[in-house]
C-alpha cells in the first residue's frame, strides 16, 4: 500500500509527456509510480480532476529574511539601494531572521516553491524554519571579506555550519558555501573556499557579475573579469551556483558552458535594480543548465516563481519572440532548478522525490488548449491548491499543515514595523 494517491489529474510529468486522468504513487518519501489510473491503494488518496499535478518549482536564489525588507528601498538605483539595505541588515538579529525566514516559506510554500537555495546571515535560524516547516532547501551562509568577522574565523564558522546541518531534516536539508561574490572576497579567501568545499563534498552559491560595477572593479583589480578569476582559481565547475551572470562576454559563456556551470536567472529583481538583462536564450541554446531565482523580496518584490516564469519569458521576447517558449521556461523552474541544487527532483518519475504541486485549473485564465503556455502565462501563487514535499502534504486545499500561517503574518508584521522604527531611529541620529 501506497503512503499516497494523486489521481484524476493531468500529470504533467516534465519529462516530455502529459497524462490525462493520470496518477501519481509515492511512499516513503519518494515517486513510486506515475501513469494512468489504476487500482494502487494509499492510506491517502488526493482527488485532482481539473488540476494540473507537476513537480514543485524550485526557487534557485534567494535570500529568505529579506521579506522583511520588502519595499525598503524601492526605486532606488543599484548602488543607493545596496547602501540603504546593507545599514538595515545591520540591524538584523537571529529573531528578525527567523520573523523573515518563517515569512518567506510561508510565500513559497503557498505559491508552490518545493525547495529553495538561499544565502544569508544568522542561518541557523533559517535552517531550523526549515526543519520546522517541512519545505526542502539549500543553504549557505554568505560571506564577505572583512565584514563581522576576521577571515579565519569566518571560515571556521561557516565550516562548522555546513557540517552541521547538511543531511538534516531527513536529507531536506543540504549546505553550501556562500562567498558572496569575487568582488567582495579576495582571490586567496575564494582559494579556501574551494578548498572547504572541496573536503566537505559541497556545492557553492555565489554572485557573478551582477552589475557593471562588478565587472569594472574586477578588470581594474584583477585585469580580468569574475568568470575568468574564478576559472583561473578553478572554483567553476558542476558545484557551482552562478547567480545573476548579466554582464558576460563571449567567451565567459563558453567558459560557463565548458565548465558545466549552473546558472540563475533574477529577471524582476535585475529589472527592478537596473542591473541588466541576462543572455540566457543564448546560454540555453548550448546547452548552459539555467535555472530561475527571486532574488531577495526587496528587490524582487515576491519569493513567487510564477512570477519569474513570466519575466523570464516575456522580457526576452522583446528582442525574438522565437525564444524563451513555455515549455523552455517550465523547465527552468523545475528541471533546471532540481539540477542546480543537485537534488533528485524536477520531474515526476519513479525513483525520484516526491516534491509535488497540484495547480487548479479551473481558472478563466488557465482555460486553455495549451496547458504549458496557459500555467506560464496565466497562472499565480494563488492557483496552487496543495503542495507536497518529501511524500509529506503541506499545504491542502490552500491550508498550510505544519505553519501556522495567522502567526507568521502578524509575526512578520510586527518584525517589520519595529526594524523600520529601528532603522529609523539610526537615520535620525546618524
Amino acid at each position: 500500500m501506497a503512503d499516497l494517491v494523486i489521481k484524476g489529474g493531468a500529470v504533467l510529468t516534465m519529462c516530455g509527456e502529459i497524462i490525462k486522468n493520470g496518477m501519481v504513487a509515492v511512499d516513503n518519501g519518494l515517486i513510486t509510480f506515475v501513469g494512468n489510473d489504476t487500482k494502487v491503494k494509499a492510506d491517502k488518496i488526493i482527488d485532482a480532476k481539473g488540476c494540473a499535478v507537476m513537480p514543485g518549482l524550485v526557487n534557485a536564489h534567494t535570500h529568505l529574511p529579506m521579506t522583511l525588507l520588502r519595499g525598503y528601498a524601492d526605486g532606488l538605483p543599484y548602488r543607493e539601494w545596496t547602501i540603504k539595505i546593507r545599514k538595515a541588515e545591520m540591524k538584523l538579529t537571529p529573531d528578525y531572521i527567523k520573523a523573515g525566514a518563517r515569512l518567506g516559506v510561508l510565500e513559497m510554500i503557498k505559491s508552490g516553491t518545493t525547495s529553495f537555495a538561499d544565502m544569508y546571515i544568522h542561518m541557523d535560524e533559517a535552517a531550523k524554519v526549515v526543519e520546522e516547516t517541512g519545505i526542502r532547501a539549500a543553504l549557505g551562509y554568505g560571506m564577505i571579506e572583512g565584514l563581522n568577522e576576521d577571515s579565519e574565523m569566518k571560515l571556521k564558522n561557516r565550516e562548522k555550519f555546513v557540517q552541521k546541518w547538511n543531511g538534516k531534516a531527513n536529507g531536506r536539508i543540504t549546505t553550501m558555501y556562500a562567498p558572496h561574490s569575487a568582488a567582495s572576497c579576495s582571490k586567496e579567501f575564494l582559494i579556501k573556499v574551494r578548498e572547504l568545499a572541496k573536503k566537505d563534498d559541497a556545492r557553492i552559491h555565489i554572485h557573478v557579475l551582477e552589475t557593471e560595477d562588478e565587472l569594472k572593479l574586477m578588470k581594474k583589480r584583477y585585469g580580468m573579469c569574475s568568470i575568468n578569476l574564478l576559472n583561473n582559481i578553478n572554483m567553476l565547475g558542476q558545484n557551482l551556483l552562478a547567480a545573476h551572470c548579466i554582464w558576460l562576454s563571449d567567451d565567459d559563456i563558453g567558459i560557463l558552458k565548458n565548465k558545466e556551470v549552473n546558472v540563475v536567472h533574477c529577471p524582476t529583481s535585475n529589472m527592478a535594480l537596473g542591473a541588466g538583462v541576462a543572455r540566457v536564450p543564448e546560454m540555453l541554446k548550448i546547452g548552459i543548465n539555467v535555472a530561475l531565482g527571486t532574488d531577495g523580496a526587496a528587490s524582487g518584490g515576491s519569493l513567487d516563481i510564477w512570477k519569474e516564469m513570466r519575466a523570464a519569458m516575456l522580457l526576452h521576447k522583446l528582442k525574438d519572440s522565437r525564444v524563451m517558449q513555455a515549455p523552455e521556461v517550465l523547465e527552468m523552474a523545475t528541471v533546471n532548478g532540481a539540477q542546480a541544487l543537485g537534488i533528485n527532483a524536477g520531474v515526476l518519475k519513479a525513483g525520484c522525490l516526491a516534491d509535488i504541486i497540484i495547480v487548479d485549473l479551473r481558472k478563466p485564465q488557465l482555460v486553455s488548449s495549451n496547458i504549458l503556455s496557459a500555467l506560464v502565462n496565466g497562472a499565480s501563487g494563488c492557483d496552487v491548491r496543495t503542495v507536497i514535499v518529501d511524500g509529506k502534504v503541506v499545504m491542502e486545499d490552500h491550508n498550510v499543515t505544519l505553519i501556522n500561517e495567522k502567526k507568521v503574518i502578524d509575526d512578520g508584521i510586527d518584525a517589520i514595523l519595529k526594524l523600520e522604527s529601528e532603522c529609523n531611529l539610526a537615520e535620525e541620529t546618524g
